[in-house]
């Protein structure tokens, strides 16, 4: 039997939020962007899989941070 893990329960995996297609896009037009602009992430990546995140999803990643509080970056997912 294999035992599933979770890697959001992790430390140091940050909060991964997978964006609707009406988030996303209502979020890259309020910032003036298009989803080629954004940092990619691969649909293998372990966080991506975990998410069921597709190519052409666009996934939130806030982060904690010391001079911030938070800080929260976008990926668009890739294949691969």
């Amino acid at each position: 039997m294999v035992k599933k893990i979770n890697i959001f329960k992790h430390e140091y995996v940050p909060k991964h939020i997978l964006l609707s297609k009406e988030e996303a896009k209502a979020l890259l037009k309020r910032m003036g962007l298009k989803r080629y602009d954004l940092p990619w992430i691969r649909a293998s990546d372990p966080a991506a899989r975990a998410l069921g995140a597709k190519p052409g999803d666009v996934i939130a990643i806030i982060r904690k941070s010391p001079t911030s509080g938070e800080a929260i970056a976008l990926r668009l997912v890739v294949p691969g």
